[in-house]
């Protein structure tokens, strides 16, 4: 892969040239395998990287709202499933103990910006209580996930 033997002919012209009749190493780095490699990997993540967000399945409501811009800090996300159950990111947390978890995160955190990720099927007073507790955490930044396309409340409704 890195260095070779190259055997040359006397010829005058050439750099590499026999002495004593031995070969010599060949000097010269070939960095055209470590390119294909990093290629590969660069593509491989570049297809894997949008697939780590936060996999909770929940069937999120559809509204016409602009997407938020990109921030540098990953905002923390809070889900909300249809069988009421509350996760930090991707981990499970008793509702009971939500309000401390969320102070000591909110505590190693720059940003004070969290999306809220409900089901459909979820009650507003639970949401609503889960964004209660959100705020007395520290979080007063709280941005409601939704899907696209969904209807338009104004006169160029389709």
């Amino acid at each position: 892969m890195g260095a070779g033997v190259v055997k040359s002919t006397h010829d005058g012209g050439s750099r590499r040239r026999r002495r004593g009749g031995r070969a010599q190493p060949m000097s010269e780095i070939n960095v055209t395998p470590f390119v294909d490699v990093m290629l590969v990997l660069l593509i491989i993540f570049m297809v894997a990287a949008p697939l780590m967000t936060v996999g909770v399945p929940v069937e999120l409501p559809k509204t016409a709202a602009n997407a938020l811009p990109a921030e540098a800090e990953e905002p923390l996300t809070v889900t909300v499933t249809a069988d009421g159950k509350v996760l930090v990111q991707t981990s499970e947390v008793p509702r009971e103990e939500l309000l401390g978890k969320l102070r000591a995160i909110a505590a190693e955190r720059a940003s004070d910006r969290v999306f809220l990720r409900a089901d459909g099927a979820v009650p507003y007073a639970e949401v609503v209580q889960v964004m209660g507790a959100l705020n007395r955490g520290g979080f007063s930044n709280i941005g409601l996930v939704t899907e696209g396309g969904g209807p338009k409340l104004d006169e160029t409704q389709n």
